[in-house]
């Protein structure tokens, strides 16, 4: 391994205070690094000693920006092959430009702030180590107020997780001045260094275990010294004059695997979790420039591991942000009671039962106070900072059903990050399918707070499963052979949740394991991945009750993609379409949740956050024998269903158009279909719809020629009742509006509508964006969760209708009368109401972003918790006509023209 370093001891300034020190400091660092590091070391400024003819570090030599710029390219982007190992040290003057933009650099001999002569750029050096093919890089500033110079914004180059380690290490905070060592001729920071450079045994002094010891170090200055590590362990120096000591634990009764648990935040769980290291490095560098983050990824992909054993582990440590080790950290699930949970938080577990009574009962009374009871739990802190983490946030969903709870849960955390002091860090950890319920509701801004602190939590490359699979092994002295490695590798690569899967695999190798080595024989007898998965399958169906059996087998065929002349594979089901009128949204939800905790399905959102279900791993459906003989028992019947509901899709796709109904044979095959698996493979809600409209559109075809033959008038004229003919009325209304399509403008399509909401038909959860109902007369009109979307509604007559949940973004509302209109729930975004009356009407919870309110009256309209951030063209005068005005969300600058006091800062 190649290890390269430059060292540079600049005493010598032209315009700058000379220093004693940092000669001396550089030559001493040379020689350790040399000695005990084997690098291979450049210094500068460098003089010959003539005495010993040796090279060292000149006192008295001036260095200049181009050396020094020179020297450091050729230390990190050298000619020719880069080294394994690259180390920077620098001692000397540190300086701040703070013109507009704050710029740190490193003063050389010639610097001259008043001519803008500021020395080597520490944004140039960040921009450097980026381009840098150096895999180990090390940066060492030993310079007063070094902790400012060392702006990790700019020194520090990012790319995490492209195999590359890296330490920065700077001798002061931001405010502090760093002083030479009273006792030795060194400065303080070089002190440390020279003494935990020094190794004591035959054994590697790394990053870490250097950092280790300048957190231990205590000086008589108020210095201390700052770090930021990323990657793995960097090896710097050690004995030489024998083999190193082999470290590995000698306890082989250990299982180094974790079976279907997460690893938790404990030094023995830590030890063994392995192959997260760049993921990890994200998560410190969110942490380290934020007080939020959301941490979300499909069931099963390790969210709760990483963030447990590494991340809280390595803050607990202090080895990779400096001062984490002083931080307190506060963990806990929302369960069916979240605030509650919250509380318990804040209550130490060392007490005594009475003590932890009495100290709950005070937590609860102040989080009952909500953000400002948190706040005030957070400022009694005697600590830096409080890292709380709610792991499996998706349980304020699944357990706690009281919708109050949940906001005020909600509401709690998010207003207590509005502090200004940054002492609060709130982590969340949520399954990636639970996003859209963030959507369903404002919750005070959640799921935009989601996406601007998000990680994504990615499922493992193969040199990461790898790591996972041999490192714990080794802690424990457990061999394992390539082949088996490879072998799982290929089992369980790109598989959505493998990673406890893999654990629970290996668990099982262990406890078979055969004079301490793990093999491919005995994986082979297990049945691999597939063979401990489907026993575990097996036990988590055998588990449930009867009904939720049943759900549980009607999932996994839909689950299942029916080979046709091929094996049959997994199939990706959107979670809605699982529900029927047999099996209701609670108990598939119920049963989807239970399954995605046991490991066997996973759980996850499509771009357009859209909750999907899938198995955990296709060799699920193609070796669990339990379902096998579901599949092949009903492997007809759920051709002729699938070939249904696809038609069903394609008939929602286009549009609801009658020319995608079925007709003849394959109606009345798709009804007796319906009729005998109604209590086995019952049809998807969407399916019976389509049914129900393609009997309706037979029906509505024999009424028309019944109605319109000129053979029969008399006997229509006899036998029809009244009721007959008014549904005929409504059917063709209903036939007239799937006739008219588009955008353009139909009288005839207005007519049908008017005359439909006149007979008091139902609009509800239909699709009319786009539409053109201008001047449309739809006074009453039940709309609820209506797309109207871009639909123009100019002039026209809403009054009293009820809109509650509809779609109306982009819509066209210009002169339309809204009076006393149900609007709550509603997207508003983009609509035009220029003009529109809106008296009276109930915007509760409506979202009105870019809408355009001018000459709108607001008058008596219900604005509590409305949503008018971005709006446009309304003035305080249209607001404060509303009632509940002062209880909607503004732009800052329209609560400082309302009167209203500003919200808290985050």
């Amino acid at each position: 391994m190649s290890r390269d370093a430059l060292v540079v001891g600049i005493n010598t300034y032209d315009r700058l205070k000379s220093f004693n020190a940092p000669a001396a400091d550089g030559e001493a660092i040379a020689q350790i690094l040399q000695q005990y590091g084997e690098f291979r070391v450049t210094r500068l400024p460098a003089v010959k000693d003539k005495e010993n003819e040796t090279i060292r570090i000149g006192k008295q030599t001036k260095v200049s920006l181009t050396q020094l710029e020179r020297a450091i390219v050729q230390l990190f982007k050298p000619d020719g092959k880069p080294p394994d190992t690259a180390l920077l040290y620098f001692s000397g003057h540190g300086l701040r430009k703070n013109l507009g933009i704050q710029e740190g650099y490193l003063a050389t001999s010639e610097v001259n702030p008043d001519a803008g002569n500021w020395g080597l750029s520490l944004q140039w050096l960040r921009r450097l180590l980026q381009e840098s093919e150096v895999r180990q890089q090390i940066v060492i500033l030993d310079c007063c107020y070094s902790g400012e110079v060392l702006n990790f914004a700019e020194a520090d180059p990012g790319d995490r997780g492209k195999g590359r380690d890296r330490c920065f290490i700077a001798a002061s905070r931001d405010f502090e001045v760093a002083f030479e060592d009273i006792n030795s001729q060194h400065s303080v920071l070089t002190a440390a260094l020279l003494k935990g450079l020094e190794p004591k045994q035959d054994r590697w002094v790394s990053n870490y275990t250097l950092v280790d010891l300048l957190n231990q170090e205590h000086h008589p200055f108020p210095q201390r010294p700052i770090f930021a590590n990323s990657g793995e362990a960097i090896n710097l120096t050690r004995k030489w004059n024998s083999s190193p000591v082999n470290s590995t634990v000698q306890i082989s009764a250990i299982c180094p695997y974790k079976g279907l648990s997460y690893f938790d935040c404990t030094e023995a769980d830590a030890n063994l979790f392995y192959g997260r290291t760049a993921l990890t490095d994200e998560l410190l560098e969110k942490v380290r420039s934020g007080n939020f983050l959301a941490v979300l990824g499909a069931s099963g992909s390790g969210k709760s591991s990483v963030v447990r054993a590494g991340l809280l582990y390595q803050l607990k440590l202090g080895r990779r942000l400096s001062g984490s080790d002083t931080w307190q950290f506060k963990i806990f699930r929302p369960g069916i009671n979240p605030l509650q949970n919250l509380a318990l938080a804040f209550v130490e577990s060392e007490l005594s039962d009475i003590e932890r009574a009495s100290q709950l009962a005070k937590a609860e009374e102040l989080i009952a106070k909500g953000a400002v009871g948190l706040g005030q739990l957070i400022t009694a802190a005697q600590t830096q900072r409080i890292v709380l983490v709610v792991d499996q946030f998706e349980e304020a969903f699944t357990q706690c059903q009281d919708i109050t709870k949940r906001q005020q849960f909600f509401a709690c955390l998010l207003g207590a990050l509005q502090r200004n002091d940054n002492k609060l860090c709130l982590i969340i950890t949520m399954r990636a399918d639970f996003f859209g319920k963030c959507l369903e509701q404002e919750y005070g801004g959640l799921a935009k707070k989601i996406q601007e602190h998000l990680v994504t939590v990615t499922p493992m490359i193969r040199e990461e499963l790898e790591t996972a699979i041999i490192k714990p092994a080794e802690q424990v002295n457990l061999a394992v052979e390539p082949e088996l490695v490879s072998q799982m590798i290929a089992d369980v690569e790109n598989s959505p949740g493998s990673l406890p899967l893999l654990q629970y695999t290996l668990t099982e190798l262990w406890q078979q394991r055969t004079e301490e080595r793990l093999t491919l024989t005995t994986y082979s007898k297990l049945g691999g991945v597939r063979g401990t998965l489907q026993t575990r399958a097996t036990e988590v169906y055998e588990s449930l009750s009867l009904e939720e059996q049943q759900a549980t087998k009607r999932i996994f065929l839909e689950l299942t993609q029916l080979g046709e002349g091929t094996e049959d594979t997994r199939r990706q089901v959107v979670q809605r379409d699982l529900v029927s009128s047999q099996y209701s949204e609670v108990v598939i939800n119920k049963v989807i949740q239970r399954l995605a905790d046991e490991k066997v399905v996973v759980t996850s959102t499509l771009s357009n956050q859209i909750a999907v279900v899938d198995v955990a791993h296709e060799a699920l459906i193609r070796h669990w024998l339990l379902l096998r003989k579901w599949i092949e028992e009903s492997r007809d019947i759920l051709r002729q269903k699938r070939k249904i509901e696809a038609a069903a899709a394609e008939w929602r796709d286009r549009g609801k158009v009658k020319d995608y109904l079925f007709q003849g044979k394959r109606l009345t095959d798709a009804k007796i279909f319906q009729k005998e698996q109604a209590e086995s493979l019952r049809l998807s809600n969407q399916a019976e719809e389509f049914i129900q409209a393609s009997s309706r559109q037979k029906r509505n075809d024999s009424l028309q020629f019944i109605g319109f033959s000129l053979i029969l008038p008399l006997i229509f004229l006899i036998y029809v009742t009244p009721g007959v003919i008014k549904q005929i009325e409504i059917n063709l209304l209903w036939q007239t509006l799937d006739t008219v399509k588009g955008k353009e403008y139909s009288q005839a399509r207005i007519q049908a509508l008017e005359k439909l909401v006149q007979a008091g038909e139902s609009l509800a959860n239909k699709n009319f964006s786009g539409t053109n109902l201008r001047g449309a007369n739809l006074i009453g009109a039940n709309l609820i969760g209506a797309n109207l979307s871009s639909a123009n509604f100019s002039n026209a007559n809403l009054s009293n209708a009820n809109l509650s949940g509809a779609i109306l973004i982009n819509a066209n509302l210009s002169v339309a009368d809204l009076s006393n209109v149900n609007l709550s729930n509603v997207n508003l975004i983009g609509a035009d109401l220029s003009a529109a009356d809106l008296s009276g009407a109930n915007f509760s919870y409506a979202i009105l972003g870019n809408a355009d309110l001018s000459y709108a009256d607001l008058s008596y309209a219900n604005f509590r918790s409305a949503y008018l951030s971005n709006a446009k063209n309304f003035t305080p005068e249209q607001v404060k006509s509303a009632d509940g005005w002062e209880k909607a969300k503004y732009d800052e600058d329209f609560r400082a023209k309302l009167g209203l006091p500003p919200e808290p800062t985050k």
